[in-house]
């Protein structure tokens, strides 16, 4: 196997070029014997002459054609790296691997594409799944960060929250809780509720909030999706819980109401997660960057209650 160095191959092309040790010397800021020593290293490599005499001028062997073409792409590709590695640094171009809870699919599509005005050379790869699907990417370092709701202690993780991220009691526009006004959250837990899985964030967060208030959650349905949920409130068959940011639609046509409901919503936050002593690329640092200076202001919510 051929071990020469790029210095090697610099000084072949620069003497194939100019067709003179001396001049090829020059403008490489070397001296002639320099040139001279390098070049008959390099012969005695390939074991074959590069170069062949012809009165005062030299050209090339037809090894040395053969060889000039190989250093040439090589020389080339180089360059393309060096080019590449500095627009890396400067964030011109680059890889992003994104996974997200279903639910920060609602509004997280958003904020790629203000991201990706300002960064239209940066390709992003974008992965949803469930939290348990989350923390298995996270553990196995095998996405850049997550959009999630906090991250469980134990995994080595590190989360830093983003954006609020309420949670309200939805209904189908004819339930009669509709028409009142404020509703105590002891009558509210009596009613049965579409939930999301036991593993869901969610899920979690919601039974929490009710264990602090001396209350049991009552679940009627299961669901692992929150359009499912909306679509089974809109159906009659109960009540739901679900993050504000998944409601515009539903809401501007009317198909679901949010009920005003004592200490409701529950203020959660979405966090941007990552390995701890995770060491991005120039790309995934400059998203973390955006969306931790610009998403609050680029996702607007405004909760609209019932009206009676």
């Amino acid at each position: 196997m051929l071990s020469f160095t790029l210095k090697q191959l610099q000084i072949f092309i620069a003497v194939a070029e100019h067709r003179s040790y001396t001049t090829a010397a020059k403008s490489l800021y070397l001296t002639q014997p320099a040139v001279s020593m390098q070049i008959k290293q390099l012969e005695e490599m390939v074991d074959l002459p590069l170069f062949e005499r012809i009165g005062k001028s030299i050209s090339l062997t037809e090894a040395g054609h053969e060889l000039l073409h190989y250093a040439k792409h090589i020389h080339e590709q180089l360059n393309e790296a060096g080019q590449l590695l500095k627009e890396l640094k400067g964030h011109k171009r680059g890889k992003l691997h994104l996974t997200m809870a279903s639910t920060a699919n609602y509004f997280a599509p958003q904020l790629i594409a203000a991201f990706h005005h300002q960064f239209p050379d940066a390709q992003v790869q974008l992965s949803v799944t469930n939290r348990l699907g989350l923390l298995r990417t996270l553990d196995a370092n095998s996405t850049d960060m997550a959009i999630m709701g906090k991250p469980p202690e134990g995994h080595d993780l590190i989360g830093i929250p983003f954006m609020d991220n309420p949670l309200v009691i939805i209904a189908y526009p004819d339930h009669p809780l509709v028409q009142r006004n404020t509703i105590p959250l002891a009558e509210i837990a009596d009613e049965p509720f579409i939930v999301r899985e036991p593993d869901s964030g969610t899920r979690i967060a919601v039974e929490r909030f009710f264990i602090q208030h001396g209350l049991q959650l009552r679940t009627g349905m299961e669901m692992n999706r929150t359009e499912a949920i909306k679509q089974a409130v809109m159906a009659e068959l109960g009540l739901g819980i679900v993050s504000l940011h998944t409601l515009e639609m539903e809401l501007a046509l009317q198909r679901l109401v949010i009920l005003n409901v004592e200490s409701f919503p529950i203020l959660r936050h979405w966090h941007l997660v990552h390995r701890q002593n995770k060491r991005f690329a120039a790309i995934p640092e400059a998203f973390k960057a955006f969306v931790l200076q610009n998403a609050q202001s680029l996702i607007r919510i405004e909760q609209i209650q019932s009206t009676p």
